[in-house]
């Protein structure tokens, strides 16, 4: 008798799961409670664990599938079960080989969930020929949320490609052969070169994997420095930045790009855009399409806050363990100024106006795969150091991808802040359903008239992009200037004046 090990159900707003990482293989014994797998959605990560004791006899979906929720991906059996036999039968059985010996095994697309028509072959990583081990990614496949990661079910040899890269697929579809057990054939030396200089290919996350393609570079001559010898992007911009870097790489990869039409010395490269780009790109678009959007701008003298920063960060760091940044700062002024415009801190249902009287704040976090809106709940019940630390915490996990739905849930407000990046001013686009987005830009130096006198003070421009349908021009130039009332004198976030 065996045990079904079930994905666990998913929230409505999750269509699908991806398995990330098996901590067991087939024949393993494994203790009640024991984590068996990882199972990713694109903002958590799941942990499955053994509902008793017994031997993992089966497990139906390898790592990178897709599943759904509620699907059976394991079996696990009483302690000494047999691992479950395949049904598939040798395609060329030789007497001396083992039963899996030359096997013929299909590399299809994973299940895709009803709301994805499609998906896109991103890379291959292995060529036909090329020997493979279990686990090993073959190709990346990319929907329009997340890049799926198809590894080797076993040992083996790689088959033909059926589908080419920039092919669109259906789920389950068959896009590639790999010959179970094999070797590969004696006449391949120009092969096993092949496949050593891409020997970094299996430790590429897959932004760092596309990075590498957009530069045109060679996985192979860049030096891992991450665990396992993992290419990070800082290895990449390390490389990028050593003087006979480009030389050398770029025609590694020269044949791999779309077809350029030189023009003397000139060329150009033309490059798909990803399916995650798309989306953003249609959310952006849907959101100046579907709102009455206008922006207002204002201006805030920053060295009040710059002061009081310098006078006590080392103090706040060594009490509360956390540097203290500007982003507290702004979040506070935020909250504020949402407690004294509720109109700003309200959305559109329908036909109605929903006002809420918490304050969430979504707070615009740059990843890897994106960006992407976490949110920081209850504003207005946070010290300074609990607003650092929330931010932080929201800011490593989505670098890590280890955002969970709870923290993408929601949200009524969004700061932005372009300024990190060199940003001097910007019209930011509302993230829907919310009616407003606040845009903080570069702190930059400018002469300034005080009182009479031209002065030179760090100054920095605000941009709130609103809803007109809902907020008024009263309401949002009011909303902004208290924002920077508060900014230019601290002291009255804490005398509430």
């Amino acid at each position: 008798m065996t045990t079904e090990i079930k994905v666990p159900v998913l929230p409505e707003s999750v269509a699908d799961a991806t398995v990330a990482t098996w901590h067991v293989n087939v024949g393993d014994t494994v203790s009640r409670d024991q984590n068996l797998v990882d199972i990713e959605t694109d903002k958590v990560v799941l942990e499955v664990v053994a509902p008793e004791d017994g031997v993992i006899v089966a497990i139906s979906e390898e790592e990178g599938a897709t599943v759904l929720g509620e699907q059976v991906i394991a079996q696990i059996g009483a302690a000494g079960a047999a691992p479950a036999q395949s049904n598939e039968q040798p395609a060329a059985p030789a007497a001396a080989a083992p039963a899996a010996e030359g096997k013929e095994v299909d590399i299809k697309v994973p299940v895709l969930p009803e709301s994805v028509a499609d998906a896109t072959i991103a890379t291959w990583h292995v060529q036909p020929g090329e020997a493979v081990s279990r686990d090993q990614n073959l190709v990346d496949i990319e929907t329009d949320k997340v890049v799926l990661e198809v590894v080797a079910p076993e040992d083996g040899v790689m088959g033909e490609h059926l589908h080419a890269e920039g092919d669109t697929v259906l789920g389950e579809q068959v896009i590639g052969k790999l010959s179970a057990g094999g070797a590969p054939a004696a006449a391949a030396p120009a092969q096993a070169d092949a496949a050593s200089s891409d020997e970094n290919a299996d430790v590429l996350t897959p932004s760092v994997r596309r990075l590498i393609a957009e530069k045109g570079l060679d996985a192979s001559q860049i030096k891992g420095s991450g665990k396992g010898g993992r290419i990070t992007k800082e290895d990449v911009d390390a490389f990028l930045k050593a003087p006979a870097a480009k030389p050398a790489a770029a025609p590694a990869k020269a044949a791999a790009a779309a077809p350029a039409a030189p023009v003397g010395d000139r060329t150009q490269k033309r490059v798909p855009m990803t399916r995650l780009r798309k989306t953003i790109a249609n959310r952006l678009l849907e959101a100046k399409n579907s709102t009455a959007m206008l922006t207002t701008f204002n201006e805030v003298n920053m060295k009040p806050i710059m002061d009081l920063r310098k006078q006590y960060k080392d103090v706040f760091e060594e009490r509360h363990g956390i540097r203290l940044g500007f982003m507290s700062f702004y979040v506070k002024a935020v909250t504020e100024a949402l407690k004294r415009f509720p109109e700003v801190n309200a959305s559109i249902d329908g036909d109605d106006i929903v006002y809420h009287n918490y304050f969430d704040i979504s707070i615009a976090v740059s990843t890897p795969r994106g960006l992407v809106t976490p949110v920081l709940r209850d504003c207005d019940k946070l010290s300074v150091a609990e607003i650092e630390k929330g931010i932080r915490e929201l800011a490593l996990k989505g670098r890590d991808g280890k955002l969970t739905v709870d923290d993408m849930t929601g949200g009524n407000f969004t700061i932005t802040n372009g300024g990190v990046f060199g940003s001097l001013l910007s019209t930011p686009i509302i993230n829907l359903p919310q009616s407003s987005i606040l845009g903080m830009h570069k702190i930059q130096e400018r002469p300034m008239a005080v009182n009479g006198k031209v002065e030179i003070l760090p100054m920095m421009y605000l941009a709130l992009s609103y809803d007109h349908r809902q907020i008024d021009g009263k309401e949002s130039v009011g909303f902004l200037v208290t924002i920077k009332e508060l900014l230019e004198d601290p002291t009255r976030l804490l005398l509430d004046v």
